[in-house]
């Protein structure tokens, strides 16, 4: 992903309750505040969905003993 700042222009028909909604649980002022925390925290839960697939998917070895792996150097 590029990592500098776009900002889009665009007309949304937002739901005026949902958006009220939205300010009071939020405490954000404005509609752009709003809807970009809402675009944040939609894109975490997804991310945090996908990992929570992988949870039983993986293929653990038993006897790994990850102590043994430890080392200090100085």
């Amino acid at each position: 992903m590029c990592s500098l700042s776009h900002t889009v222009a665009t007309n949304l028909d937002l739901d005026p309750e949902l958006l009220q909604r939205a300010f009071a649980l939020s405490g954000e002022k404005s509609k752009k505040a709003a809807v970009t925390l809402a675009l944040e925290e939609f894109i975490a839960r997804r991310e945090q969905k996908q990992l929570l697939e992988l949870f039983g998917s993986l293929e653990w070895t038993p006897g790994y003993d990850y102590k043994k792996e430890r080392t200090r150097s100085a």
